[in-house]
């Protein structure tokens, strides 16, 4: 699997602007890429000012990575805000190359920042299957949540997209790498850099760990497509000598 990592300044709440700057970036791709991962809120940067910005399923940014994914042949994913029955969510899209749709809406929703009073919590993990890769879709803060990523559907790959500041960068490395371990997974981490409206600053780290903690993308401070290869086959492999998983807790989530 061929992955694009974008690591990129935001324009604050101007999604044309950004829009263009991803997608000069995303022209440069090389064809045989199969997925392109951009940050969270890749549109708009971590606003709380949802009704100004909020599109719809039917909207421009939408209907851009739909474009895209046909025109270059491979998924497009990241995060925007999407309004949907009055109720205003920081949702994932997965776009597959055909523009067909899967989504996930973040379940935790930073309560620091006040995401929670302004965004409604999703309710389910979700899983995309493509190409024979089974791919589970996360967003920032669920990254401190690991019974809720635990990898109960054998997943092969986790997917975190972000707007996490530098305050908290060490917490960010750490625990990519923890969940890589925890669940004998690829990890791949998307984060923004620059500075914000509120003057937070990032400094991306944008990253690709393996499923023993290993860095394949080592953490990545400027701005810049990295492009990472996995090999599924040498996962199972290891899956299958050191079968951690088969000893994992049984649990229920309750939302």
């Amino acid at each position: 699997m061929k992955i694009a990592l974008i690591q990129s300044d935001l324009y604050w709440e101007n999604p044309s602007q950004n829009r263009s700057n991803f997608e000069s970036k995303i022209n440069e791709i090389a064809d045989d890429t199969e997925i392109i991962v951009l940050p969270e809120m890749f549109s708009t940067g971590f606003t709380m000012n949802a009704p100004a910005v909020a599109e719809t399923m039917q909207g421009e940014t939408v209907k851009w990575m739909q474009s895209l994914a046909k025109q270059k042949n491979c998924a497009i994913t990241g995060s925007l805000i999407i309004v949907e029955n009055n109720q205003y969510y920081n949702r994932m899209l997965f776009v597959f190359p055909d523009a067909k749709i899967k989504h996930y809406n973040k379940r935790h929703l930073f309560s620091l920042a006040g995401e929670d009073k302004f965004y409604s919590s999703g309710t389910e993990k979700v899983i995309v299957e493509y190409l024979d890769w089974k791919i589970c879709l996360q967003i920032c803060y669920d990254l401190r949540f690991p019974v809720f990523a635990r990898n109960v559907e054998n997943y092969d790959l986790l997917l975190y997209v972000a707007n996490w500041p530098k305050v908290r960068t060490n917490a960010w490395d750490a625990l990519l790498q923890a969940r890589a371990i925890e669940n004998l997974s690829y990890v791949v981490g998307v984060n923004r850099i620059g500075l914000d409206i509120h003057d937070y600053e990032h400094i991306g780290h944008s990253q690709v760990v393996d499923f023993l903690g290993n860095y394949i993308l080592e953490p990545q401070e400027t701005a810049g497509v990295f492009v990472v290869e996995l090999d599924k086959n040498v996962m199972l492999e290891t899956r299958r000598k050191l079968d951690f998983l088969s000893d994992k807790d049984k649990f229920e989530i309750k939302i």
